[in-house]
């Protein structure tokens, strides 16, 4: 297949970009259906004439359904965007991408999609559904454990979530306590979405995320506390986004004296509570209720999500500790973690 792409390549090069660009409008109508002309042709920065021309030729071929309530897939246009994945990795070059960063970060898996989520929207949610395609391949226990995190990232895997295999018993919990933030983005909100999306069952956990060490230790030895600790702790799956070091302080309101530390320890990372340097060194630590760093290492799947080119440096200050994780990323938060 990958000759005879390069082959097309060399003669046929026009063919490939017109494949290119009928595949990115199949894909977008596929995550934001039903949509309209306008917002598609402005999403994808084409002329609606353009557009009107490969939305009528996609029509034809039966591939897109055109209503008044706006454009959406048929099924064999669902079929066909299935069947092209692969194929398309290897003509946009992702492939590639692919094995270069997994060597590069020495993770167990990279998954790559198009694009870059710091300037298209739709990408966090390509990510989110390649974490759920991800999320099934490895979920074949008959009883599982999946613990989730927060932040806008997450919250997209959960959007794409959909029903999980009949005769598995699959329980969702959150990985952390509440950061104070958009309730949609805190980790209890999209656990119990993805619950059930999948139809599955879930539990919460009632806390915040940042407490003080007196408060940490009272709540911790809470009998209802302890009980969804120790479900969390039993997680054999957790999914979680990677954070800009500042970015999280701010949302988690911290203090002047901790903001000082994060900073004089050129914190470039969050996750977890954790703030590691461009070194992957810890520079700083939340007293966070939920998984804890070194919980990590006797879960079976890490999955970590995060894209954009403005990413880059997060991620891999974070994965230079973290070699057992799959990453879920976007083109252009690979093109920088390479170029870096």
């Amino acid at each position: 297949m990958k000759s005879l792409i390069e082959i097309q390549k060399k003669l046929l090069p026009d063919l490939l970009l017109v494949m290119q660009k009928r595949y990115q409008i199949l894909q977008y109508i596929r995550l934001m259906q039903p949509i309209g002309r306008r917002s598609l042709a402005s999403n994808l920065s084409i002329s609606e004439r353009v557009l009107r021309a490969e939305v009528q030729f996609l029509k034809n071929q039966g591939l897109v359904n055109v209503l008044s309530s706006g454009m959406t897939m048929t099924e064999e246009g669902n079929d066909l965007l299935l069947s092209l994945e692969e194929t398309m990795k290897d003509v946009l070059g992702l492939t590639m991408l692919e094995q270069d960063l997994k060597k590069r970060l020495k993770l167990k898996e990279v998954i790559i999609v198009s694009g870059d989520s710091d300037h298209s929207s739709w990408v966090k949610q390509e990510m989110g559904r390649a974490c759920v395609a991800c999320m099934k391949q490895r979920l074949v226990d008959q009883k599982s454990i999946v613990a989730v995190t927060g932040g806008t990232t997450i919250a997209a895997v959960a959007s794409m979530m959909t029903p999980l295999e009949k005769g598995r018993e699959i329980l969702f919990v959150p990985a952390r306590g509440g950061l104070g933030e958009n309730v949609e983005n805190q980790a209890n909100s999209i656990c119990a979405n993805m619950a059930q999306r999948a139809h599955e069952n879930y539990r919460l956990l009632h806390v915040p995320d940042q407490l003080s060490q007196e408060a940490y230790r009272s709540i911790i030895e809470e009998p209802a506390i302890k009980e969804i600790l120790t479900l969390i702790r039993s997680s054999n799956m957790v999914i979680h986004g990677i954070g800009e070091a500042k970015t999280m302080a701010e949302r988690r309101k911290t203090s002047l004296a901790d903001m000082e530390k994060i900073e004089d320890g050129k914190a470039v990372a969050e996750a977890f509570g954790y703030y590691f340097n461009q070194e992957g060194e810890v520079v700083h630590k939340v007293n966070t209720i939920g998984i804890q760093l070194e919980d990590l290492k006797s879960i079976r799947h890490v999955i970590a999500v995060a894209g954009g080119a403005s990413k880059a440096k997060a991620i891999k200050a974070y994965l230079k500790e973290a070699y057992d994780s799959i990453l879920i990323t976007d083109e252009g938060a690979a093109k920088a973690l390479l170029k870096g």
